[in-house]
C-alpha cells in the first residue's frame, strides 16, 4: 500500500494543473504538422501599400476526404505585382489525417500569380469539389477543382477577373460565396479597397521614418457582385444590383440573414471609412443601410479601421450578431441584433470597448471554443506599422486574443492566462478557424507576415458534447451555404447558427457548421431551413458526431 501517497500525490497534481488551464487553450503544433510557409510581402523601403495587408488562409476539403487541408495566399516582388520566384508561389497543404500535412501545391497547380490578398473556397458549379477564388491587387484568379487531385485556372473562361473602376482594375481583397437570388448557385461577391498606383505613393513620415500611408490617402472604389449563370459561367451585375455608386475601402466580408426573410444580407468592413450594409432585396437589388441600422460607425460616432469580422448568434437569441476587429484606439465593435431591424452596440457594455482599446486586430472569429455551448470571440493581432517600435513604445508584434462568452453578455480575456500558445506574439494578418482532425474542438491556423505560419490545435481542457454538421444540398447549391440551424439539446438549450465559409479577413473557414453543446447527452431536435426554403427536422440523434445532411429531394 506504499503506493497509495503517491497516486494521491500525482492525482491531487493533476487536478492542480488542470484546473491551472485557461477554459480555451490551445497548442502550437506546427513544427509537427510540416506546414511550412512563410508570407512575404516583397517589402521594400518605399512602403507601397499593399505590402503589411497580405492575409489569405482557407480551411477546406479540397480532396474530399474528410479532413480539412490549407492553402495560404502570398505576396510578389513590388512594384511589378507578379509572381517572381518559388518563394513566392501560393501553398496547398493537404491533410493526411494524422494532423501532420503535406504541400501538394505543384501537383494541384494552384500556385497562382500575382500579389496576393485573400481566398474565398467553395463549390460555386455543384459538381461536390470545393473550388478556390485567389483575391489579388492585379487580376483575381479562380481556379476549378477537377476532382482528381488538380485544379484548372478557369479566370477569363468564367469571367471573374475583378471589376473594373475608372477604366482600371479594382484591387480586391476579400470575397463570399453565397446564393443571394436563391435560385441554387453561389454568387460571388467581391470587396475592393481603394484605388492606388504603385509609381504614385504618397510620402508618409514620422520622425522622418517612413511608413505605411492611411487609406485616406487614396481614393474609396465599389464592390463587385458576379451572379452565377449556372453553366460555369458569372456576369457582373453589379450596377443594376446597386452597387456602383456605394464606395468603401473594403476589407472583412461576411454574410447572413439578419432579419430572417429568406435572403442572405451583406456585411462589409470598411477601412477609415463608415462601414456598409447591403440588405437583399429579393435577390434583385441590394440596399445599403448601414447608417439606418446603427453600424456605420463605432460607439462614439467615429469610423474605424475596420479589417475582420464575423456575423454568427453569439447570444443564442436566434439573430446574428456583428464583431468587427479594427486599430489599437479604435476598440473592437459588438453590433448585437436585436430583432425588428434594430442593432444595438454593445461593446463597452460587454466590457470589449476596454479589452481591445490598445489592441490591432486582423482576422477573427465567432466560435465556440470550450464547447459550453456559447460562442466565444477570438482574433490574430499585430499593429498595422511594421516600424512602430522605432518611433512609439509598441511593438507590431502581437498575441492571439481569446475572448470568452460568460453567458451573461459579457467576455473574459484569455490573453494573459498561461496555458496556451496563443500568447506568442507574431505579426498575424489571416486566420481560419476549423476542426484539423475531427475530434469536435475548433481549431485556427494562421498567416504571419514575413514568418512563418502557425497551425494551433485546440486542447481546450473540458469533456463538453459537440455537433458538426456537413451539409449536401440538392435543390440548394451543393455546400447549403445560407442553411439556417437550430439545435435543442436534452439539457434544453436552444443555439441558432447558419452555414458560411465566410469569416474574419479575406479568409475562409470551416464549411460544416459546428455547435458546442456542453453537458448535454442527447440531441433533441435539428431543424434545418435551406436557401430553397424546405424545412428538415431531425429528432433525437447523439452527441459528439460529425452529422451529414442531405437536402430532401421534394
Amino acid at each position: 500500500m506504499k503506493w497509495l501517497p503517491w497516486i494521491a500525490a500525482f492525482a491531487a497534481a493533476a487536478v492542480a494543473v488542470q484546473s491551472s488551464l485557461p477554459p480555451v487553450a490551445f497548442r502550437d503544433i506546427t513544427e509537427q504538422s510540416g506546414v511550412r510557409f512563410v508570407c512575404d510581402n516583397g517589402a521594400t523601403p518605399r512602403k507601397h501599400q499593399p505590402e503589411g495587408l497580405i492575409a489569405g488562409v482557407a480551411l477546406f476539403d479540397y480532396d474530399r476526404d474528410g479532413d480539412l487541408d490549407i492553402y495560404f495566399v502570398n505576396g510578389a516582388h513590388m512594384p511589378s505585382l507578379v509572381k517572381q520566384g518559388e518563394k513566392h508561389k501560393n501553398r496547398l497543404f493537404r491533410n493526411n489525417g494524422n494532423l501532420t500535412f503535406t504541400d501538394v501545391t505543384d501537383k494541384a497547380g494552384v500556385a497562382g500569380e500575382g500579389y496576393g490578398m485573400g481566398v474565398a473556397a467553395a463549390d460555386y458549379d455543384n459538381d461536390g469539389w470545393p473550388d478556390l477564388y485567389v483575391l489579388n491587387v492585379n487580376d483575381n484568379q479562380l481556379f476549378h477543382n477537377n476532382g482528381d487531385g488538380t485544379f484548372t485556372e478557369v479566370t477569363k473562361k468564367a469571367g471573374v477577373p475583378g471589376g473594373r473602376y475608372k477604366g482600371k482594375k479594382m484591387w480586391s481583397v476579400a470575397a463570399a460565396w453565397f446564393d443571394y437570388d436563391n435560385d441554387g448557385d453561389l454568387d460571388l461577391f467581391v470587396s475592393n479597397y481603394c484605388e492606388w498606383d504603385p509609381n504614385n505613393e504618397p510620402d508618409c513620415l514620422i520622425n522622418n521614418v517612413r511608413i505605411y500611408c492611411g487609406p485616406r490617402h487614396y481614393g474609396a472604389l465599389p464592390h463587385t457582385l458576379y451572379r452565377n449563370n449556372g453553366d460555369g459561367t458569372f456576369t457582373d451585375v453589379s450596377a443594376e444590383a446597386g452597387l456602383s455608386n456605394a464606395l468603401g475601402r473594403g476589407m472583412a466580408i461576411v454574410v447572413a440573414d439578419y432579419d430572417d426573410d429568406g435572403w442572405i444580407d451583406v456585411f462589409i468592413g470598411n477601412d477609415d471609412a463608415p462601414m456598409q450594409f447591403f440588405h437583399n432585396q429579393g435577390g434583385k437589388r441590394f440596399k445599403e443601410i448601414g447608417h439606418e441600422l446603427g453600424i456605420a460607425f463605432s460607439e462614439n460616432g467615429n469610423v474605424i479601421s475596420g479589417m475582420g469580422a464575423d456575423f454568427r448568434d453569439i447570444f443564442n437569441t436566434g439573430r446574428p450578431d456583428i464583431w468587427v476587429t479594427a486599430l489599437e484606439k479604435e476598440t473592437f465593435p459588438l453590433f448585437a441584433n436585436a430583432g425588428g431591424g434594430v442593432f444595438e452596440d454593445r461593446t463597452a457594455a460587454s466590457g470589449l470597448a476596454l479589452e481591445t482599446l490598445e489592441m490591432s486586430g486582423w482576422s477573427n472569429a465567432i466560435y465556440d471554443l470550450d464547447n459550453d455551448g456559447w460562442k466565444d470571440l477570438i482574433v490574430c493581432r499585430s499593429n498595422v506599422q511594421d516600424m512602430i517600435h522605432t518611433y512609439a513604445p509598441r511593438r507590431p508584434e502581437e498575441p492571439v486574443t481569446v475572448l470568452r462568452n460568460l453567458a451573461n453578455g459579457r467576455f473574459q480575456n484569455l490573453t494573459r492566462m498561461a496555458g496556451s500558445d496563443t500568447q506568442i506574439a507574431a505579426n498575424y494578418k489571416g486566420m481560419a478557424m476549423g476542426d484539423l482532425d475531427n475530434d469536435g474542438k475548433v481549431d485556427a491556423v494562421l498567416s504571419v507576415l514575413n514568418g512563418p505560419a502557425r497551425v494551433l490545435r485546440n486542447v481546450s481542457p473540458n469533456e463538453h458534447g459537440w455537433l458538426l454538421i456537413e451539409l449536401t444540398g440538392t435543390k440548394s447549391n451543393r455546400m447549403g451555404i445560407g442553411a439556417k440551424i437550430r439545435v435543442t439539446d436534452d439539457t434544453g438549450n436552444v443555439q441558432h447558427n447558419h452555414a458560411t465559409v465566410s469569416t474574419g479577413y479575406a479568409a475562409t473557414s470551416d464549411h460544416r457548421v459546428h455547435f458546442g453543446l456542453g453537458q448535454a447527452k442527447r440531441i433533441r431536435e435539428i431543424e434545418i431551413r435551406w436557401p430553397s426554403g424546405t424545412r428538415q427536422v431531425l429528432n433525437d440523434l447523439p452527441v459528439n458526431q460529425i452529422l451529414k445532411v442531405r437536402e430532401p429531394a421534394e
